[in-house]
């Protein structure tokens, strides 16, 4: 069965036994009221409210004691699709297996709450989440990979290893604790040297700006339930959830010769965007975020090639951390936007010329494009086989002429530029949520906290391990030197449950003859080695920004 066939065929599957456990919980709570029980990327659910913790007139008699079904029938036109399993019935318009007997294998996951229809305006409804397979061997290599998951979990892993942490005064306003701004500036570092390599100039603007402005930019009527909003000086100001009309400022701040372009405008920005309080998730879903966001301003002309720019800077970041798997999506024109039909075909044309050129596959993502223009969408592939949606590449032909931008061409006459908004980590927050279970904290060394710490078997080793330690931080590597008096056994346990790459053990023989014992968090253990070699190895590892430990 190919890819998409099987895909197609679990969203059946998955959808019928939601039915299933609807019917069940019928059979167990009569006095249940049936929400609507979808197939999801991983399984499925069903929302019941329960009072204890065919033509439409037909349907509307057949669910008279169902609301909600009767709410839902009240949004449908035409024809009514009902499905019947035993003596259970629901409104749902499938598809299904045709047989409950293809569901071979099935397990409930967990239990939540969920709002009706998603909105808080409406009733609390129970959501109950499971899975379906085929076999009952699919079933457990699923559920060993959710233990992994487990294991992996960043918001777990997170406080273990003291990245970040979470506050009911803060709520969606993650803090990073010292080791995750380390892990953060070297994200930043590094991404910032590649941009810098690829002309861009870097920029700071500010957090909150005028409404006018986001009037003008059109966010205010098309993104406006996601903004917050303050006055000041009796004036009605906005905290941006985009950067790009900051940016656009700085662009009209002067003249632009077609001889400048492209210009790209990059920045670090911390943007704030309101989400509902029940699906705020670690670093995942936050409501104040930082963007490695940028804009590209270029004549048509250099469209294409700049776009085909991007894509090769995207892969090249992407593979620094690991991820050589990705797929990617073409997002249309949405039904609530902005601009002209030739201007979405213009950028939607430049967008799959670019993808072409580079003999990139690509899906259509019809009507899922930003207001303002098309998009590229890449979703990388993690250790894991889950997709995270990371960079997006847009075209705007709308902002530029909305505020009226130009540059002078070589016919010294006045042209308006084409906008390239693009992101790469997307937000630098959810991609370190990413990050942590892509490695399982288990960090590279150039991204780890603690490069090396420095294990003194005795109190007379102390002097050795403090020369140790110079030395190492000398060469800008991040160590620590444990002075504690626990056994080296604890030490050594202590060293491996905060992932540390590398232990160096010294004692009496290593004391006199200048050296270390390497154990590295892998368990692998290196007896003398001479302290300058392994300098030397781990500066190497580190400067290459190495994916994998050095020393095996």
């Amino acid at each position: 069965m190919q890819a998409e066939e099987e895909n197609e065929y679990y969203k059946k599957l998955w959808h019928s036994t939601a039915h299933v456990l609807a019917s069940a919980v019928k059979e167990l709570w009569p006095d249940a009221k049936l929400g609507i029980g979808p197939a999801i990327k991983q399984g499925f659910y069903y929302d019941f409210d329960v009072e204890k913790p065919f033509s439409k007139k037909e349907a509307e008699e057949l669910f008279k004691d169902e609301p909600y079904k009767l709410e839902l029938l009240k949004g449908l036109e035409g024809p009514v699709s009902i499905y019947k399993n035993g003596n259970f019935i629901d409104l749902c318009k499938g598809p299904h297996v045709e047989n409950t007997a293809e569901i071979k294998a099935f397990k409930l996951l967990r239990t939540a709450g969920a709002y009706w229809r998603g909105s808080e305006r409406n009733p609390m409804l129970q959501r109950i989440y499971g899975i379906s397979f085929k076999s009952k061997k699919e079933l457990e290599d699923y559920l060993k990979r959710l233990e992994e998951l487990g294991e992996r979990n960043h918001i777990k892993l997170g406080k273990e290893l003291e990245i970040f942490s979470t506050h009911e005064e803060a709520p969606g306003f993650p803090f990073f604790l010292p080791n995750g701004t380390i892990i953060w500036d070297e994200i930043v570092s590094f991404c910032k040297r590649l941009h810098i390599e690829e002309g861009y100039k870097f920029i700071t603007t500010p957090i909150i700006l005028s409404k006018d402005l986001w009037v003008k930019s059109g966010h205010w009527d098309h993104y406006r339930k996601n903004m917050y909003f303050t006055e000041i000086d009796e004036r009605d100001f906005a905290v941006k959830p985009m950067n790009c009309p900051g940016h656009i400022l700085v662009y009209k701040e002067k003249r632009h010769s077609y001889r400048e372009f492209p210009i790209k405008i990059a920045e670090f920005g911390i943007v704030h965007r309101h989400e509902r309080s029940g699906v705020l998730h670690g670093l995942f879903r936050v409501r104040k975020f930082t963007q490695d966001d940028a804009h590209i301003f270029c004549t048509e002309e250099q469209l294409k090639d700049e776009i085909i720019n991007v894509i090769n800077l995207t892969k090249r970041i992407y593979k620094a951390f690991g991820f050589n798997e990705y797929s990617i999506e073409l997002s249309t024109r949405p039904e609530d936007s902005m601009g002209t039909d030739e201007q979405w075909e213009h950028a939607t044309n430049a967008l799959k010329q670019a993808l072409e050129e580079l003999k990139i596959d690509y899906k259509i993502n019809e009507g899922e494009g930003a207001f303002y223009g098309p998009k590229i969408d890449f979703h990388i592939t993690d250790a894991l086989e889950r997709e995270w949606q990371c960079a997006t590449i847009q075209v705007d032909f709308s902002m530029p002429e909305k505020f009226d931008l130009y540059y002078i061409g070589p016919d010294d006459k006045k042209h308006r530029p084409v906008m390239i908004h693009r992101a790469i980590l997307g937000s630098i927050e959810r991609f370190m949520g990413v990050l942590i279970e892509q490695y399982a904290g288990n960090f590279p060394t150039w991204l780890s906290p603690i490069q090396a710490k420095i294990l003194p078997i005795t109190d007379r080793n102390f002097e050795y391990a403090k020369k140790v330690l110079k030395e190492l931080l000398l060469r800008d590597v991040r160590a620590e030197l444990d002075d504690s008096r626990e056994t080296l056994s604890k030490k050594i346990r202590q060293a491996q449950l905060e992932k540390i790459p590398y232990m160096l053990v010294v004692g009496d023989n290593e004391q006199k003859h200048g050296s270390v014992t390497v154990r590295t968090r892998e368990g692998v253990i290196k007896k003398n080695m001479p302290l300058k070699e392994f300098i030397e190895v781990l500066c190497k590892e580190i400067n290459d920004r190495a994916l994998e430990l050095t020393i095996k």
